[in-house]
């Protein structure tokens, strides 16, 4: 059991969670209405997605095993409950694994899981180490949130249950938003980590500027992405488009609540800001999912 613990921890549960509500919401995108008759599909994308995304999380976290003992300490790595050459086996065992799953299903989705690997080990591994500054840190996490998760899964999926290469707008103002966020999460998952990169010479946009700056261009960036969704989506007269549309005001009012309840930033408020945060990013892919079935 304690082992079973350890791996969760490992795993980064909330990148798990949004992992499987994102590749589910794409699906039932594609779908329109025939979920039940593509399920092998789904099920095989998921272990994909799964997979590819603990070997970025935990490559990640060997390569930062020293600043998580003064960020993260609690992640199993920095508390020795699994051992670096254990980690490499779970990282490098997921890779092929979800490498071997992608091509059952289609090369184009073996193309894409693996340059979203390539930016992971870029992201976290020298020479590159793209983490270390916020820039091209956001550019990593956006890239495969935003375009290989949603514009590559949505293509995959419509390739293989609808025969189609075509887009559609929900795909488009979707992506939109994601990039939007995923540049966001680069920046806001920095907040309660100050200690440790200003000791490894990360350089953060909290660091370079102040964290009261990070967080007032963070959410003026989201608060701007939700605007964006509700002004495409006001134009058009369907339920579907005005289950978007409402969906869309609603979740602009609740983070706007709860950017306005933050009264005092410091380490442990900025975490708990940061687990809500990504509240609204599965809230965004449960909405789509929810105007979908």
């Amino acid at each position: 059991m304690k082992a079973i613990k350890s791996f969760i921890k490992f795993t980064r549960p909330h990148t798990i969670i949004g992992t499987c509500i994102s590749i589910t919401a794409l699906y039932a995108m594609v779908c329109q209405h025939s979920e039940l008759e593509h399920l092998s599909i789904l099920f095989v994308s998921i272990f994909v997605g799964l997979t590819c995304n603990i070997f970025i999380v935990g490559i990640n976290q060997i390569v930062d095993v020293e600043l998580d003992k003064i960020n993260k300490p609690f992640l199993p790595l920095a508390t020795g409950e699994i051992s670096i050459n254990n980690a490499k086996i779970i990282v490098y065992s997921s890779m092929v694994l979800s490498a071997i799953s992608a091509l059952y299903l289609s090369p184009i989705l073996l193309v894409i899981v693996s340059i979203s690997m390539l930016i992971g080990w870029a992201y976290s591994c020298p020479p590159l180490s793209l983490r270390k500054h916020h820039l091209p840190a956001a550019l990593a996490i956006s890239l495969v949130r935003g375009l290989m998760v949603n514009i590559g899964g949505f293509l995959v999926f419509n390739i293989l249950i609808n025969n189609s290469y075509a887009f559609n707008l929900d795909i488009i103002v979707l992506s939109a938003f994601i990039i939007a966020f995923s540049i966001v999460i680069a920046w806001f998952k920095d907040l309660p980590d100050m200690e440790g990169d200003e000791k490894f010479k990360i350089k953060s946009l909290a660091i370079l500027y102040s964290p009261k700056f990070t967080l007032i261009a963070g959410n003026a960036l989201i608060l701007l992405a939700y605007i964006f969704s509700i002004y495409q989506y006001g134009q058009l007269d369907s339920n579907h488009y005005r289950i978007l549309f409402i969906g869309h005001i609603i979740l602009m009012v609740l983070f706007s609540l709860n950017s306005l309840g933050l009264k005092t930033l410091n380490k442990q408020t900025a975490k708990t800001y940061y687990k809500r945060f990504w509240l609204f990013f599965f809230a965004e892919y449960i909405l789509y999912l929810f105007a979908n079935v």
